[in-house]
């Protein structure tokens, strides 16, 4: 028997649900109020569609961040492109040389003046493209390897973030942050972003040579800069919202598809299929509309710069050609100037579409971002705690002053007590919404709780490291969730290195090989997407076999047996004696017959638990696990 200290008041609460696609704005997990107020500073645990006020900072610190292994390669790029950009400057300066030079000299009979300014030329032309060309394989391996450390920081992360994130946050947006919003990075770092490089050091190079081949003129070329930096500051800030709203939408589209796609049956069998096209076609709306937003401001941009360097060359050949009547300036410089000029905003057209990729790459690595900088609720230790060497008959569970609650601070379990003695089996029964799963997400430190604390063996959770707890709790669900691959492979999840013997002893103590035996390939049978060659029964021992290779010392069944037939879940229960057997064994069970193989029985009602007893005691007494108990027995007659 265990002590319970409950709170003398607490308002009724039911377990959360798990939220669908709709429910983004559920509240967190909270640790303490402290953790909580951290966390509340940056942002909800979800990634939201409206992003802090920081991110962009944010995002580019971590770029950096992935981008400082390769700082060699980017030191050899940044003189690569100094050499491109040189050269490409340098040239219409032999130009005019061998103009106002060369060719008087050549007319006089000395070619040499003519040959070295060309061939100077044809050098310096040829050096930028070679710069060019090794520029470009560069940007693209150092572009390659930055996006394989984004890929890998963002799905490691995802990984390990708490539950309560990936049950407030859709599949779909995740999808969207993998996908669509990497491949706007990766087609902005692969192509554009050299260009957009390259472009701004010529266009600086060829400001330097302007002032130095003549002042008077590279004032009349600056003054162009005035209207065109404003224009360009007014279109960034117009695109950056545009861009933010397409990755918006686009993401809403994608996770429109994903549940659609992912609970098919659903659809069809209420016939949604109407309903969805014309929440598609709202999406799509959307996202056009922001679309087209986007390419009006891109189309306004480009206009604009293409005026403005349009009026600066005529501007150049207005006074250049007046200076030349007046002999203050030689033809050559004018025809220099004017290649300059071609050159100094020539590469805004490429700047122009440079623009627009880098406002949609930014867009996305501002929602990547969001999803890497999001903070899990639930910490491994910087210093774990090894949990102590037990005698292999399960480990003794202890809930020390525990309540929990969500961030509104609504207590779903009010404080209490419980302990759970090593290699005791207990089940967990009540109506939907009692606090079952919260009690055993707090075990498997799903959560944490928001006061108490829960400890094993006398060693807190919060103190365990993560490897270690998963090793000493397994949770058996009951979607008994199979992944693509074959039989063995899906048992042997449960323990990566285990051997094909190791693999075939599991099937065998839950009573699964027969059926294998059947398969075309035995065990290397492929079970298809989701385990769709299994039946509900066949997928549940699977599962079994799997928490069996694993062998943890506490065991965890969340309504394992729920979706079962009669003939399944009596082969289910077979398999159960055998799986926690030496194991301490938590069970939440809506199926009474389940509880006929429990030690004993907690019987939990708005986050309290009422009952405690063994079952032949509590049915005895006449409580509520009697009358649910009497209401099975006249359903079985």
């Amino acid at each position: 028997m265990s002590e319970h200290a409950q709170q003398p008041q607490p308002q009724p609460q039911q377990d959360q649900p798990q939220p669908n696609a709709a429910q983004q704005d559920q509240p967190e997990p909270t640790r303490s109020g402290s953790s909580q107020n951290r966390r509340g500073a940056r942002r909800s645990p979800h990634e939201p569609d409206t992003l802090p006020p920081d991110i962009a900072q944010r995002a580019r610190r971590l770029l950096v961040d992935l981008a400082r292994p390769e700082l060699t390669g980017y030191l050899v790029l940044v003189a690569i492109l100094l050499v491109f950009g040189i050269g490409n400057a340098i040239g219409p300066a032999f130009i005019a040389q061998a103009m106002d030079h060369g060719i008087p000299a050549a007319i006089a009979g000395d070619t040499t003046a003519l040959v070295i300014p060309l061939a100077a030329f044809l050098l310096v032309t040829l050096a930028t493209g070679v710069a060019d060309f090794f520029g470009t394989r560069l940007t693209g391996a150092l572009a390659q390897r930055l996006m394989v450390a984004l890929r890998r920081r963002l799905f490691d992360h995802v990984q390990r973030l708490g539950i309560a994130y990936h049950e407030r946050s859709t599949s779909g947006r995740l999808v969207s942050r993998q996908t669509s919003d990497m491949e706007n990075i990766q087609v902005f770092l692969t192509g554009s972003l050299q260009e957009t490089v390259i472009g701004l050091v010529a266009m600086g190079a060829v400001a330097v040579m302007l002032v130095v081949m003549d002042w008077r003129m590279a004032i009349i070329v600056f003054l162009g800069f005035i209207p065109l930096l404003w224009v360009s500051i007014v279109a960034n800030r117009a695109q950056r919202r545009n861009q933010r709203r397409t990755r918006t939408a686009i993401a809403k589209v994608i996770v429109h598809i994903v549940e659609t796609l992912g609970g098919i049956r659903a659809v069809q069998s209420f016939r949604r299929e109407d309903v969805n096209d014309r929440r598609i076609v709202a999406e799509d709306q959307e996202f056009r509309d922001a679309t087209a937003a986007s390419l009006r401001n891109t189309a306004w941009f480009a206009a604009g710069t293409r005026l403005i360097g349009s009026l600066s060359t005529a501007a150049v050949l207005l006074v250049g050609g007046w200076l030349v009547i007046g002999d203050a300036l030689q033809i050559g410089v004018l025809t220099a100037f004017l290649l300059y000029v071609r050159r100094f905003y020539g590469p805004l057209d490429q700047l122009v579409q440079a623009f627009t990729m880098y406002q949609s790459a930014s867009a996305a690595l501002e929602k990547v971002t969001a999803v890497v900088d999001a903070a899990p609720e639930v910490v491994e230790p910087t210093s774990p705690a090894p949990l102590p060497v037990g005698p292999g008959d399960g480990r003794r569970v202890r809930f020390d002053e525990v309540a929990f609650s969500y961030s509104d601070g609504v207590p779903v379990l009010p404080q209490f007590d419980l302990e759970i003695p090593a290699g005791q089996t207990i089940a967990l029964v009540g109506k939907t919404g009692a606090g079952k799963s919260t009690l055993v997400k707090l075990l498997t430190r799903f959560y944490d709780p928001t006061q108490g604390d829960v400890r094993m063996d006398g060693v807190n959770l919060r103190e365990v490291a993560d490897a270690d707890l998963r090793a000493a709790v397994v949770m058996v669900t009951q979607e008994s969730y199979q992944f693509g691959g074959t039989v063995a492979d899906n048992i042997r999840i449960g323990r990566p290195d285990a051997t094909d013997q190791q693999v075939r002893d599991a099937a065998d103590a839950v009573g699964l090989t027969p059926f294998i035996r059947r398969m075309p390939d035995g065990f290397d049978t492929d079970v298809r997407k989701r385990g769709g060659r299994l039946s509900s029964g066949q997928r549940q021992l699977v599962s079994f076999a799997r928490a069996f290779l694993a062998d943890p010392d506490v065991l965890v069944l969340d309504e394992a047996t729920a979706h079962l037939d009669i003939p399944s879940e009596r082969q289910v229960q077979e398999a159960l004696a055998t799986v926690l057997e030496g194991r301490t064994a938590v069970i939440i069970a809506h199926r009474l017959s389940t509880v006929e193989i429990a030690d004993r029985v907690l019987v939990m009602d708005d986050g309290r638990i009422v009952e405690d007893d063994t079952p032949a005691a509590l049915i005895a007494s006449g409580g509520r696990f009697a009358a649910l108990h009497g209401a099975w027995e006249e359903s079985r007659a």
